[in-house]
Order: structure tokens, then C-alpha cells, then sequence
């Protein structure tokens, strides 16, 4: 395979075909990657394996922290706050998923006005200072 590319390690190129429908329209895509396992170690079948589960990693995780969360709109930007953010995203994400939720966004929306309750199921609402604006009226 390094004879026809000209990139170290490669062993497979391969193409997946997909029919894909969302909101009532159908469309093909087609994705290609590279490998460096060889086709002793991961045939047809094993690389669309792997596909598939990188694509449920990407759809668990970060398509929820992109799109639910905004993380790509972030104007965070100076110091440790972009990875403070990040945490905070992940162990929002983590705790959601701990609770059953599969569906974050609509998780997010139903809860929003809920905070109080958050809050008690964290342990944390005696813990907020009585002079936060926000735990008068909540509690």
C-alpha cells in the first residue's frame, strides 16, 4: 500500500456507503479512511466494526457536547477556562447519563427549571450560601 501513498504505516484505505434518512429525506453518503492494520488483523468486517463504534463515540459524546451544549460556539477562550469548561460539559454529560437519561437535550429542556431539585440530588443544597439570589427562590 505505501507504494501507491505517501503516508507512513498505512496498510488499508477503505469506503463505507451508507443510506441515510432524516426528516422524511434520504440521501447516500459515502466516508473513506485509512488504516495501519493490516488485513490479517482486521478485514472487511472487523474495520466496519470499528467504524460503527467510532461513530457511537462520536454521536454519544461529542455531538452532544457540540450541538446540546454549544461547546463549538464557546467564547471561552483565555487560560484554563476552555478546559474547566470542558469538565464541567463531561461531568454534566456523565451525570445525565448516571440518572438513565439517553437523550441529553431533552433531558436538559425538561429539567431546566429544576434546579432546586439538581441541587438536592447532588448534596450539595444546604451547602449554597444563603446570600446566592437564586437559592431564596428556589428553596
Amino acid at each position: 500500500m505505501n507504494e501507491y501513498l505517501n503516508w507512513p504505516g498505512v496498510a488499508q484505505v477503505g469506503q463505507i456507503e451508507s443510506v441515510v434518512e432524516q426528516d422524511g429525506t434520504v440521501s447516500n453518503e459515502t466516508r473513506y479512511f485509512i488504516t495501519s492494520a493490516p488485513r490479517q488483523l482486521a478485514g472487511a468486517g472487523r474495520l466496519l466494526q470499528w467504524a460503527r463504534g467510532h461513530w457511537s463515540i462520536e454521536n454519544r459524546s461529542h455531538y452532544v457536547r457540540d450541538v446540546t451544549l454549544g461547546e463549538d460556539a464557546s467564547r471561552v477562550r483565555k487560560g484554563a477556562g476552555p478546559e474547566v469548561m470542558a469538565a464541567i460539559r463531561n461531568a454534566t454529560i456523565g451525570f445525565l447519563r448516571s440518572t438513565g437519561a439517553t437523550n441529553i437535550a431533552e433531558t436538559i429542556r425538561r429539567n431546566a427549571s429544576q434546579v432546586g431539585k439538581l441541587f438536592a440530588k447532588l448534596d450539595v443544597s444546604d451547602r449554597c450560601p444563603p446570600e446566592l439570589s437564586f437559592r431564596r427562590k428556589l428553596l
